[in-house]
C-alpha cells in the first residue's frame, strides 16, 4: 500500500510502497477513503510530542470501510464504513479504565502517534475504538468530526451547564463546537489573534454575541471559557475574563508553558482544567448529537501524495477549512 511516512521529526514526510498492515484478534483491517490533518499532527510532525513510533504513518481522523475483521469482532461486518480517532487502544483494567475514564489511562496507544495511522491506503485499528458514522455526512465531511468534533465536543462537556461562554482560537475545532454550543442554547464569545478582523467577522456571522482579540475583555463576565489555540498566555487571560466560579478549559493536547499570573485571578473558586484525549462515550454523544444540530463541516481536499503541502498550509494558516487527505482521486 502507499503511506505517507515520519522518519524523523521536523523533516517532510516521505511517500512509500510498505506493507499492508497485519491484522489481530480484536481487530479491523480498514481501507481508508480520506483522513483529515488535525493539529495535533503538526505537534507530532514537528517534534513537539515527545517519543513518537519510528517510522511513523501520522493520522487519526480516519474515515474507512472494514475491509477483513479480527478474530472476536462480533459489532462490526465486511464494507462497514467506520470513523477512527485518537484514542486507539486502552487496557481496559487500570483503575482509569474501570471507572470510567479510560482517556487516562496510563497505557494507553494513540492512532498516528504510538500506533500507525490513517495517512494511508490501510490501517488496522481496535473494533472497541471504530465509531459509526452518521449517514448524513460523505466521507469527506466526516473525517473532522473523529478529532475537531470529539476532542471540542469533550471541552464543551467540561465546561458544564456554562452559558456565556469564551471560545480562544477560533480554527476548526472552535467552528464545530460552536454550532453545538449555539444549539444548546448557549451564548458565545470568541477570541481570534489580536487584530484578525476576519476571523472575527467570521464567528459573528456563525452567531457569536460578541468577537474580538484574545487580549481583549469582554463586554460580559463569562461563565467558561475553553482555549483552542496552543499559547500558554491565553490561560491568565480568559481567567481574567472569567465570573467568579468560571472554569478555563485548555483543550489540546499541547500547550506553551502557561506564565505566571496573580492569585487573584484564579480566586473566586475558578478553575483551570485540561482535556485528556476523548473516551468512547464523548464519541458516541457527539456523533448522535452533531446530525441533529446538524454540524456543518468545512473543508479542503489534497490528495495523499501532497500530505506535506497541506501542512505546510496548516502551519501557514493558509487553508480554507480542515484539510482532508483523499486516498484516491476517484
Amino acid at each position: 500500500m502507499r503511506a505517507m511516512v515520519l522518519d524523523n521529526p521536523r523533516q517532510p514526510l516521505q511517500l512509500r510502497d510498505v506493507p499492508r498492515p497485519t491484522l489481530g484478534a480484536g481487530q479491523l483491517l480498514v481501507r481508508v477513503s480520506s483522513c483529515a490533518v488535525c493539529r495535533t499532527d503538526l505537534h507530532v510532525v514537528d517534534g513537539e510530542l515527545p517519543d513518537p513510533k519510528l517510522p511513523l504513518i501520522p493520522g487519526h481522523q480516519i474515515v474507512g470501510r472494514v475491509e477483513e475483521i479480527g478474530k472476536g469482532v462480533e459489532e462490526f461486518s465486511v464494507r462497514d464504513r467506520v470513523g477512527i480517532p485518537w484514542l486507539g487502544w486502552t487496557d481496559g483494567e487500570c483503575a482509569y479504565c474501570r471507572s470510567n475514564r479510560e482517556n487516562l489511562c496510563d497505557n494507553a496507544r494513540f492512532t498516528g502517534y504510538t500506533i500507525d495511522g490513517g495517512y494511508a491506503e490501510f490501517t488496522v485499528a481496535d473494533a472497541r475504538f471504530c465509531f459509526r458514522l452518521p449517514d448524513r455526512y460523505n466521507d469527506v465531511e466526516a473525517a473532522p468530526l473523529l478529532c475537531a468534533g470529539l476532542l471540542g465536543y469533550r471541552s464543551l462537556r467540561k465546561t458544564g451547564e456554562a452559558h456565556r461562554l469564551g471560545i480562544y482560537g477560533f480554527g476548526n475545532a472552535a467552528r464545530l463546537i460552536a454550532q453545538v454550543a449555539f444549539y444548546q442554547g448557549r451564548e458565545l464569545f470568541a477570541f481570534t489573534r489580536p487584530g484578525d478582523k476576519a476571523s472575527q467577522e467570521a464567528a459573528k456571522k456563525l452567531g457569536a454575541k460578541w468577537a474580538g482579540g484574545s487580549d481583549e475583555i469582554p463586554p460580559e463576565r463569562l461563565d467558561a471559557a475553553i482555549v483552542f489555540a496552543p499559547v500558554g498566555p491565553l490561560v491568565p487571560a480568559a481567567l481574567r475574563a472569567l465570573a467568579k466560579g468560571g472554569i478555563v478549559v485548555c483543550g489540546g493536547i499541547h500547550m506553551s508553558d502557561i506564565p505566571s499570573f496573580p492569585y487573584a485571578a484564579l480566586w473566586g473558586e475558578r478553575a483551570i482544567c485540561s482535556v485528556a484525549n476523548l473516551t468512547r462515550r464523548d464519541g458516541e454523544e457527539f456523533l448522535e448529537i452533531a446530525p441533529r444540530v446538524p454540524v456543518q463541516t468545512e473543508t479542503e481536499t489534497f490528495l495523499l501524495e501532497d500530505t506535506n503541502i497541506a501542512l505546510d498550509r496548516f502551519r501557514a494558516g493558509e487553508l480554507n477549512g480542515t484539510a482532508v487527505l483523499l486516498m484516491s482521486s476517484a
